[in-house]
């Protein structure tokens, strides 16, 4: 085979561990002025001063790059693309190998997005998101009296809605793929049939939900040991019954989950656990096939994800409002240049409450990513205090969970993809589909439980994304490709919540203003700020104490947070944009959780 691996698996997990640790990044003495920062060796200086990361150059690959959050899918992505499939046949064994070996996020009883330029050069973006059963009402998740049930749209079968990732799957490796889906799904099947040795990264995922694996009887007998204890780093875990499934799947289809023996399985568990999902529900299913959304930033073109997804309209919004600085000479991560960061996430999240289905609901979507609507707010911003979110306004929030996955592909014919989907929490609504050894999601938590009236933390639901039969709930995820003269430049993406877009655009911000490398700018640590409530969220070692001084005598309000996302990026010609290389992609992943990798082939 072709492919190379580049894990550095020492220095990987020194990183994860520490940040999960939630330990700050070592911080040397402030001593540069807080100019454009340069990237020095293992040394990122922003803020007025250095500060040091465990080293790790970005992977090379000559024919193509995946990335994604677990080493082995990472690897079957690889593979594929070494026996002469592209990143279409990359990405749907990377999808399904996920659901093996990142079961807490990887599925195929969950859903997603999907960004993809095709060689030609044209732009698609695909929405196999989960969809609100036929017998969903606006108010299944409140009582008599109306009060949300707490609970009830996040754990068990009432939370689930329809799965869209094998649909997904299946359109995509029709659409534009090469090889069939036995050869894509061979390794997927292959993993979960002859197991594989748990890393630590692996059971820090399963022991978020040791005590939920124990109450679901199928669960129990596959992720926890025959004495009901927890697996530890070492076992072989395997699942037989996933394997039957995925091996079903590969021979007939998306009609085996659809309307074959899967979905049979999953309705009769679902019965039996007070599920709404009928048989109607899985025929009805379709996958869509939309326009990206587009804007423009420093010359390169963003392509990223539409309503549904109320994360690209952010993105885009931010950028156009930064696209007036020159966040390159404010300098990275510096007082001013965070506090032109911090409005315009202020200004994007209070406008994209509203959004919501575009079957449902009408977006206003050409107004907000008008570089004259950014024109207008850049011009409306004080650069010396904190604008209050209470005068911007009001929107209609929409708590979203963290517990998703991304994963980006590209190849040496032009093709590249960048995908995020989810269960929405850790392993979804925490039940199986009965006997299939399938994880289903609880994206019904998406929805507003209760419209117009503020949750327990004061947010309001939005009356755009209220629950109705087989619409598809408001998102952030943001699966991103950049662009310029008819060329591929960067794919990128991550999992986060509401955290999503600006995670995305730490990373475009980190390559394109600030000349890191793919590695350096995943990396980076983050801040985010999204309208309500108003503090802004940092990293530990994102600001140093100076920074930090500034910004709260401005009015800023900093609050410590541990390390959020786990973002994927690829870019192509060099390990940052004007460095030509010795290999053609170059591949980054997030540290923040051990066990990722970026493969190149």
């Amino acid at each position: 085979m072709r492919y190379s691996i580049l894990r550095r698996r020492l220095a990987a997990c020194m990183l994860a561990g520490s940040m999960l640790a939630g330990a700050a990044l070592p911080a040397m003495a402030a001593s540069a002025p807080p100019s454009a920062p340069a990237p020095q060796g293992d040394v990122l200086t922003f803020g007025g001063g250095p500060v040091a990361v465990a080293p790790l150059a970005p992977a090379a690959g000559q024919h193509g790059m995946v990335v994604s959050a677990q080493h082995l899918a990472s690897e079957a992505g690889a593979r594929i693309l070494a026996q002469g499939g592209n990143a279409v046949d990359a990405a749907v064994a990377v999808a399904y190998a996920l659901a093996v070996v990142y079961p807490a996020a990887g599925n195929i009883g969950g859903g997603g997005f999907m960004t993809l330029r095709t060689p030609d050069g044209r732009m698609q973006f695909v929405d196999f998101r989960e969809h609100a059963p036929l017998a969903a009402t606006a108010t299944m998740f409140q009582d008599a009296k109306g009060n949300v049930i707490p609970g009830l749209s996040i754990t068990g079968w009432k939370a689930v809605g329809v799965p869209g990732t094998v649909a997904g799957m299946d359109l995509i490796l029709r659409r534009w793929g090469r090889l069939s889906r036995q050869q894509v799904m061979a390794p997927a099947i292959a993993l979960a049939r002859d197991g594989f040795v748990l890393a630590e990264g692996d059971i820090q995922l399963l022991d978020t939900s040791t005590a939920d694996f124990a109450r679901d009887a199928e669960a129990r007998k596959i992720f926890l040991r025959p004495d009901g204890t927890p697996l530890v780093a070492g076992d072989r875990l395997v699942q037989a019954n996933l394997a039957r499934t995925l091996s079903l799947i590969a021979r007939e289809g998306a009609d085996a989950f659809y309307r074959g023996p899967i979905a049979d399985e999953i309705l009769r568990a679902g019965r039996a656990g007070g599920a709404i999902l009928q048989a109607a529900d899985f025929r009805k299913y379709a996958p869509r096939v939309m326009a990206p959304l587009t804007c423009s930033y420093r010359g390169y073109r963003v392509d990223t994800a539409p309503p549904p997804s109320g994360g690209g309209v952010a993105l885009c919004e931010i950028l156009n409002i930064l696209s007036g600085y020159d966040m390159h000479a404010l300098g990275l991560h510096s007082a001013p240049a965070v506090q032109r960061e911090v409005e315009a996430m202020r200004h994007a999240y209070a406008d994209r409450q509203d959004l919501g289905d575009p079957a449902f609901v009408h977006n206003p979507v050409t107004h907000l990513i008008d570089p004259a609507y950014a024109k207008q707010i850049r011009d409306g911003i004080p650069t010396d205090r904190a604008v209050a979110s209470d005068s911007l306004r009001p929107g209609t929030a929409q708590p979203e969970k963290h517990e998703t996955t991304q994963f980006s592909v590209a190849d040496d014919k032009g093709l590249a993809v960048s995908v995020t989907y989810t269960l929405n929490g850790w392993f979804g609504a925490k039940v199986m589909g009965g006997g299939t050894g399938i994880f289903m999601n609880d994206e019904m938590d998406d929805f507003s439980s209760r419209p117009g009236v503020p949750n327990m933390f004061g947010i309001v639901g939005s009356r755009a994304n209220e629950i109705a039969p087989g619409k598809t709930p408001l998102s952030s995820m943001s699966p991103t490709i950049l662009s310029r003269d008819g060329k591929v430049v960067m794919v990128i993406g991550s999992p986060g919540g509401s955290r999503i877009p600006t995670i995305v655009l730490s990373a475009i911000l980190g390559v394109v203003d600030y000349g890191l490398d793919i590695q350096q700018a995943i990396d980076l640590p983050r801040l985010h700020e999204q309208w309500q409530p108003s503090h802004v969220e940092v990293e530990q070692g994102a600001l140093t104490d100076d920074v930090t001084r500034t910004l709260t005598q401005e009015g800023y309000e900093i609050a410590p947070h541990a390390p959020w996302g786990v973002a994927e990026g690829i870019l192509v010609g060099g390990p940052r944009l004007g460095e030509r290389g010795t290999a053609r992609y170059y591949g980054g992943f997030d540290r923040r959780h051990a066990g990722g990798a970026a493969v190149g082939e």
